[in-house]
């Protein structure tokens, strides 16, 4: 079957892919790294497939519709952009006759009945979607049947229909290589994380989170709250044959939920990296209880930078997220990776239920007291699917259910609850106030001049990344 993997058309570089979708102030583009796995699975299995990346192309439906129609359209989602992401479906369910639309994506695993009830979409893949999406093409086929497919709500006339859960994939060295897909079909220049080098590719070398953050949604929707790791020794292939594939390449971000969950799992890659002297810059997303001996390990073995959710100055802020991590633990891991000579990116996170204007001055206060290389500053962004979500939604904090308002006209993150006794215009506006108190301090402008001077790979990465984000730091 042909097979058509869509990141669908919405604003502008909108980074749908990314655990908080949005239009970056940074310039970020995620890859469309889930749509990319399953798309070598489906064409391991006999399909032909065409992934095409709308926002990171500058395609808009019209040029969508443009393409030879294919039998199977697997569309991602996203919560801000859900409202659209339908009437994509629509459009093509409407043009492309016969051709069986699929959604996918945390969104939409989250909410399957009520997308189904209100769409032209003929399914959703709910959770993590490699093999069941090529079920789905194997059932058009006649090969099986959609009722034996695990993990898939469907519509048979006017009823939705929800077959059982499939279980997390256990077999993650039998993915194929995303990097391979990434080559086929995208522009590897497209994409931009200001925390890695650039240019840059994106891979996984384990999925889930054993740790339970409320917020995060991924966990809760797409890869479960169990850590499950590739064989380093394929991680490390992946990593050589990236050189091969992508001249000029700079580095690899892993988008594990978190790298550092198990540290046996980065003992052993960061082993593999070292004895076969492969020399690529990475960063990882990380916990802020990563153990110095780890991290001076993670260093000899490249690591550049660590994407560490701090989120927090408050302790009752970090209970109430679920972080279980103490500020004084912040400390002590900031103070080991700065010894280590890795490179951090802190993020931080104000609006929970309870927030006070005190506890977000705790926060900024610790951001500062840290100072970490790069931060963010994001008010709380709930999605639905995660305990946040219902949090929120069940004392009744949430402003609005159109989740079109989870971004600004823009695109950017907006604050979409109340805390108790702060409004969401209270958040925002401190994020904004954050971000000018973080990025204008003179120790920071001197540091990150410094770089721009005197080390060529930073160079790009951070021009890239000013070029983008000076613009709106002054804005209130």
């Amino acid at each position: 079957m042909d097979i058509l993997f869509l990141n669908p058309p919405y604003l502008p570089k909108y980074s749908r892919s990314q655990r908080s979708p949005a239009v970056t102030r940074s310039g970020t583009l995620y890859y469309p790294m889930w749509l990319a796995y399953a798309a070598g699975v489906a064409e391991a299995r006999g399909h032909r497939v065409q992934l095409v990346d709308a926002p990171a192309a500058g395609l808009g439906i019209e040029d969508i519709l443009g393409l030879t129609p294919p039998h199977v359209v697997i569309m991602e989602t996203s919560t801000p952009s859900i409202a659209a992401d339908l009437k994509t479906a629509s459009r093509m369910a409407e043009r492309w006759a016969g051709c069986h639309v699929c959604l996918v994506g945390p969104h939409v695993t989250a909410l399957p009945e009520d997308t189904l009830r209100s769409s032209s979409a003929h399914s959703v893949a709910r959770g993590e979607y490699d093999e069941t999406v090529a079920d789905v093409a194997d059932a058009l086929e006649g090969r099986k049947d959609l009722n034996s497919v695990a993990g898939l709500s469907w519509k048979d006339d006017d009823a939705v229909i929800h077959n059982p859960p499939r279980p997390p994939l256990e077999d993650l060295d039998g993915l194929p290589p995303v990097s391979r897909t990434y080559a086929r079909f995208l522009h590897f220049r497209d994409y931009f994380n200001p925390n890695a080098l650039y240019p840059m590719v994106t891979i996984v070398s384990s999925r889930g989170c054993p740790y339970g953050c409320t917020f995060c949604v991924y966990p809760y929707t797409m890869t479960g709250l169990r850590q499950r790791c590739r064989d380093v020794r394929l991680v490390v292939d992946e990593m050589e044959e990236i050189v091969r594939l992508f001249p000029g390449v700079k580095a690899v971000f892993f988008e594990d939920d978190t790298l550092t969950a198990r540290r046996d799992h980065v003992h052993a890659l960061c082993e593999e990296i070292i004895r076969r002297d492969v020399r690529l810059s990475w960063t990882a997303n990380a916990r802020a209880d990563v153990d110095g001996e780890t991290l001076r390990l993670m260093k000899r073995a490249h690591a550049r930078c660590l994407c560490v959710g701090f989120e927090s100055g408050a302790s009752e802020m970090l209970r109430r997220m679920g972080k279980h991590l103490e500020v004084d633990r912040a400390r002590r891991f900031m103070s080991d990776a700065r010894s280590a000579g890795i490179k951090v990116h802190g993020c931080f996170v104000v609006g929970m239920p309870g927030e006070t204007a005190l506890t977000m001055e705790q926060t900024l206060g610790l951001a500062i007291e840290l100072d970490p290389d790069t931060a963010q500053f994001y008010p709380l962004m709930v999605y639905p699917g995660s305990p946040a979500y219902d949090e929120v939604r069940d004392a009744g904090l949430l402003v609005s259910d159109e989740f079109s308002h989870w971004l600004s006209p823009q695109g950017h993150h907006t604050a979409v609850a109340r805390t108790g006794s702060l409004e969401p215009e209270d958040v925002a506006r401190f994020c904004s106030y954050a971000r000018r108190r973080f990025y204008l301090r003179p120790r920071f402008i001197l540091r990150s001049s410094a770089r721009v001077v005197t080390d060529g790979g930073e160079r790009a990465r951070i021009l890239r990344a000013t070029r983008s984000f000076w613009r709106h730091l002054l804005r209130p």
